[in-house]
C-alpha cells in the first residue's frame, strides 16, 4: 500500500535551518581537500583564492536559489524545482543522477574518509616511538570492506527509524564549528605556550603567493581541477531546499539560512586553510595522500596525541554528514516512487518502524558498489569502452586517491544539475511574473548569470583535465542511460 501524501509540519526556525546548511556541508572537505588544491596550484595566495572563489560561487548560487525555494517551499528541493521548471523528464534525471552519482558517491566518499581517519588512528597507535614513519595496519581491500560495513551499519540504523531533533542538529553543528575554530587558533596557542616548537607557524610558508605572469591554459585547467575539489567541500549548501516544507516563515528564514550559512562556511574554510599553510609547506602538503591535512597539521603542532584528536574530529564530522545523507537520500526515491518516476515498491514503509527501509537499503547497496567499483578502477587498468562512434578510456590517473575519485564523480553530477536548478530562476521569472515573492534575488539577473557561466566553465573543464576526465565520461554514460530509461519506460507514465 502506498503512503498517502501528507504535509510536513513547519517546525524549523532560522537558527535550526542555518544549522542544517552548515552541519550537512561540514563533513570531510575542509580537513582533506587542501592537499588536492596544493597539488594543482603551487602558489599559496592563488591556492587560497580557490577557497574564496568556491565560497563566492556558493553564495551567488544561494542568493539565486533562495528565491526559487521560497517560490516552491515543498519537500523535494531540486527535484521539485527541476520538474516544475523544465518538465517531468528533468525531474526524473535529477533523481537518476542524485541517486546514481551525487548522493551515493557522496556517501561512498564520506564513508571512505571515515575509514581513512580510523586508519590514521591505528597507524599512529602502532607507530614506533620517536618515529614519524607511518605503519600500514590495514591493507587496501580490508579498508574498502570496512567502508562498506560503515555504510550498511548506518543504513540499518536509519531503517529502524532515527529521531533527529532540531536541537540536536544545532549541538552537532556547534561541535563541528568549534572544532574548526580550535584548529584555526592551534598554531598560535602552540607558539605562545612552547618556547621552541618543532614546527612553528612560519609566514615564509605562504611564499610564493602569486604567479609571476599570466596563467597558461594548462594552469587554468589545473586551477579548475582544484576548484572542483573545493566545490566538494562546499557541497550541500542546497540541502535546505528539500526541507522547505518544514521551515517556519519560509519567505524569511530560507534566504537567511542559505546566505548566513554560506557566509559562515566561507570564513571557516578560508581561515582554516590559511592556518594549514602556516604550518605545512605546500610542497609537503601535496604529498599527504594517506592522511588528512588536518591530521598532519595537528601531528606537527602537538604530536601523536594531537593527530589522534584531529582524526577523531574528522571521524565525528564525517560520521554526522554520512548519517544525514543516508537519512535524507532515500526520501528522494520514496518521493519519486509516489510520482511514478521510480518503482512503486520504493514507497513501501517498514511495518514496524514506519521508515522507507527498502529505499534506504537500495541507497546503501549502490553506495557500497561504488566503493568496490572505485577500488577496482584504482587498482586495475580497464579496457576502453566502445560507444559505436568512439572508444571511451575510463582509466583513472595513476596514484589518484579513492576519496578524490568518488568526490570528483559526485561533483560531475552536482555541477551539471544543480547549476540547472539555480538557472531555473530565469524560467520562473518569465513564466510566473506575478507570483508572490517575499524574497527576490539581489542583483538579478547578473548574480545567477555569473553563477551559471562560471559553473558551466567548470563543467567543461572536467572533460579536458586529466584529473577528472574519466569521472566525467562515466557520468555522461550514466546520464545517457537515464535518458534511455525515461524514454523507454516512463515517458507515457503518470503525470
Amino acid at each position: 500500500m502506498q503512503a498517502q501524501h501528507q504535509s510536513l509540519a513547519r517546525v524549523l526556525g532560522p537558527w535550526m535551518a542555518a544549522a542544517v546548511v552548515v552541519g550537512t556541508v561540514i563533513g570531510s572537505g575542509v580537513f582533506k581537500k587542501g592537499r588536492n588544491v596544493a597539488e594543482n596550484v603551487p602558489e599559496t595566495g592563488l591556492a587560497l583564492s580557490v577557497w574564496v572563489l568556491g565560497g563566492v560561487l556558493a553564495l551567488l548560487g544561494a542568493l539565486a536559489l533562495a528565491e526559487v525555494a521560497v517560490l516552491f517551499p515543498r519537500a523535494g528541493g531540486n527535484y521539485v524545482f527541476l520538474r516544475e521548471g523544465y518538465g517531468r523528464m528533468a525531474g526524473f534525471l535529477w533523481g537518476w543522477v542524485e541517486f546514481g552519482i551525487i548522493r551515493s558517491a557522496s556517501i561512498a566518499a564520506l564513508a571512505t574518509m571515515f575509514t581513512e581517519s580510523f586508519h590514521d588512528i591505528l597507524k599512529l597507535w602502532h607507530r614506533p616511538a620517536e618515529s614519524r614513519e607511518a605503519v600500514e595496519v590495514l591493507a587496501f581491500w580490508p579498508r574498502q570492506a570496512l567502508t562498506c560495513l560503515v555504510i550498511l551499519a548506518l543504513a540499518g540504523v536509519n531503517a529502524r527509524g532515527t529521531r533527529l531533533g532540531a536541537g540536536l542538529q544545532v549541538v552537532v553543528t556547534t561541535v563541528k564549528v568549534g572544532s574548526i575554530l580550535g584548529l584555526i587558533v592551534l598554531p598560535f596557542v602552540v607558539l605562545a605556550a612552547v618556547a621552541e616548537p618543532q614546527y612553528p607557524p612560519r609566514a615564509e610558508h605562504l611564499s610564493p603567493g602569486w604567479p609571476a605572469g599570466w596563467l597558461s591554459a594548462e594552469r587554468w585547467g589545473l586551477y579548475g581541477a582544484a576548484l572542483v575539489g573545493v566545490l566538494w567541500a562546499y557541497h550541500g549548501w542546497m540541502n535546505i531546499g528539500p526541507l522547505g516544507e518544514e521551515i517556519k516563515d519560509p519567505g524569511r528564514n530560507i534566504p537567511r539560512a542559505f546566505v548566513g550559512g554560506v557566509l559562515l562556511l566561507i570564513f571557516l574554510y578560508c581561515v582554516a586553510n590559511l592556518a594549514y599553510y602556516l604550518v605545512i609547506p605546500r610542497d609537503q602538503m601535496k604529498e599527504l595522500r594517506d592522511t588528512t591535512v588536518a591530521t598532519e597539521f595537528c601531528l606537527r603542532l602537538v604530536g601523536p596525541v594531537g593527530a589522534v584528536v584531529a582524526s577523531a574530529i574528522v571521524m565525528t564530522s564525517v560520521f554526522g554528514s554520512l548519517n544525514g545523507n543516508l537519512l535524507v537520500g532515500p526520501r528522494l526515491l520514496f518521493a519519486m516512487g509516489r510520482d511514478g518516476l521510480a518503482p512503486g515498491w520504493l514507497t513501501r514503509l517498514h511495518p514496524r518502524y514506519d521508515t522507507p527501509a527498502l529505499a534506504t537499503g537500495v541507497y546503501a547497496l549502490w553506495s557500497c558498489l561504488l566503493v568496490v567499483g572505485v577500488g577496482l578502477l584504482v587498482r586495475n587498468q580497464l579496457p576502453a569502452v566502445p560507444l559505436g562512434f568512439a572508444e571511451v578510456d575510463l582509466n583513472l590517473p595513476p596514484g589518484k586517491a579513492p576519496f578524490d575519485v568518488v568526490t570528483d564523480f559526485a561533483m560531475f553530477g552536482a555541477v551539471a544539475f544543480e547549476t540547472l536548478a539555480v538557472a531555473s530562476i530565469f524560467v520562473f521569472r518569465r513564466r510566473l511574473p506575478a507570483a508572490d515573492r517575499p524574497y527576490r534575488c539581489p542583483g538579478y539577473p547578473v548574480v545567477p548569470a555569473l553563477y551559471v557561466l562560471i559553473m558551466a566553465a567548470v563543467f567543461a573543464n572536467m572533460f579536458v583535465t586529466a584529473e577528472q576526465r574519466a569521472e566525467a565520461r562515466i557520468g555522461v554514460v550514466l546520464i545517457a542511460c537515464g535518458v534511455g530509461v525515461y524514454l523507454i519506460a516512463l515517458r507515457g507514465g503518470r503525470r
